[in-house]
């Protein structure tokens, strides 16, 4: 039996657990499934009781959940020996002040340095630090944000990209990579959401090579479902391209807006179906 709490994927048993925590009924279905097909928004709550009681998962949040937010992923990538940014990562800006002195002038990375809070996306939360007085302000701001609850960050070191960043999706087996490219000099940020825009054809070769260390790192942690951001510090194939986020929910104008992805999901949740024997095409 395939249980499905995706809206958009038809099971043999179909339960919708949006905005709500598992119960006694979705964990007896999820007991009685042989496959458990899961929303792109599931809390970890229902991923555990999908985990804990049944032998195949879509999509495997194993890293997702062991690794959360912007600082677990500097952590897997540490683990999984994978090219990325140095990064330092700290949990409160007392971490921060109590590591270094009230000048900055032992900080590991080099000024200018990027600045991201521990959450958010599209940029939105991702600062270009130039100054000492810059970062001294954006600590402030992090100071503000631990009053209300928010709290954690990160200092990386600048990759120069030409304001142009590379993102590979991977929906089950299937891999999309396009460019975003931000023309407005005054914007630090490669994000769609602030005016980037979208080439999925330039640099084939170097679009290969991401997508190529793509799916050795999916290999690695089995993650099935996700947009990955790279950065290329130069043209050279040779040279193994940075690691910068992984994006557990992602925007959907590169691959052709929604319907073209849930059209895509379905296709690919329907092989990897066939792959583990449970498929129409298995019988």
């Amino acid at each position: 039996m395939i249980l499905s709490f995706h809206p958009c994927f038809i099971g043999d048993k179909n339960i919708i657990c949006a905005g709500r925590e598992p119960d006694y009924e979705d964990l007896d279905a999820i007991k009685k499934a042989d496959a458990v097909i899961l929303p792109q928004g599931c809390k970890e709550a229902l991923y555990k009781a999908a985990k804990n009681n049944t032998s195949h998962i879509f999509p495997d949040y194993d890293a997702r959940f062991e690794y959360p937010s912007k600082i677990g992923e500097i952590k897997l990538f540490k683990k999984t020996k994978t090219k990325h940014p140095q990064t330092e990562s700290f949990n409160k800006v007392k971490d921060f002040t109590d590591k270094f002195d009230s000048t900055f002038s032992t900080l590991p990375i080099q000024l200018p340095l990027v600045f991201k809070f521990d959450w958010g996306g599209e940029g939105d939360t991702v600062f270009l630090v130039q100054s000492m007085e810059e970062l001294d302000s954006i600590l402030k701001k992090a100071v503000e944000y631990e009053k209300t609850g928010q709290s954690g960050f990160m200092i990386q070191k600048l990759i120069p990209s030409l304001n142009k960043s590379l993102r590979v999706v991977v929906i089950g087996q299937k891999l999309i990579s396009y460019w975003r490219i931000q023309n407005n000099d005054d914007l630090f940020c490669t994000s769609i959401k602030q005016g980037a825009h979208i080439d999925h054809y330039s640099d084939p070769e170097l679009q290969h090579a991401a997508c190529t260390e793509t799916q050795l790192f999916c290999k690695k942690t089995g993650i099935n479902l996700a947009g990955f951001d790279f950065l290329f510090a130069s043209k050279n194939i040779q040279d193994t391209p940075f690691f910068l986020e992984i994006n557990y929910f992602f925007g959907r104008k590169g691959l052709g807006g929604s319907e073209k992805y849930y059209n895509i999901l379905v296709t690919e949740i329907k092989n990897w179906l066939n792959n583990i024997g449970l498929g129409l095409n298995s019988a």
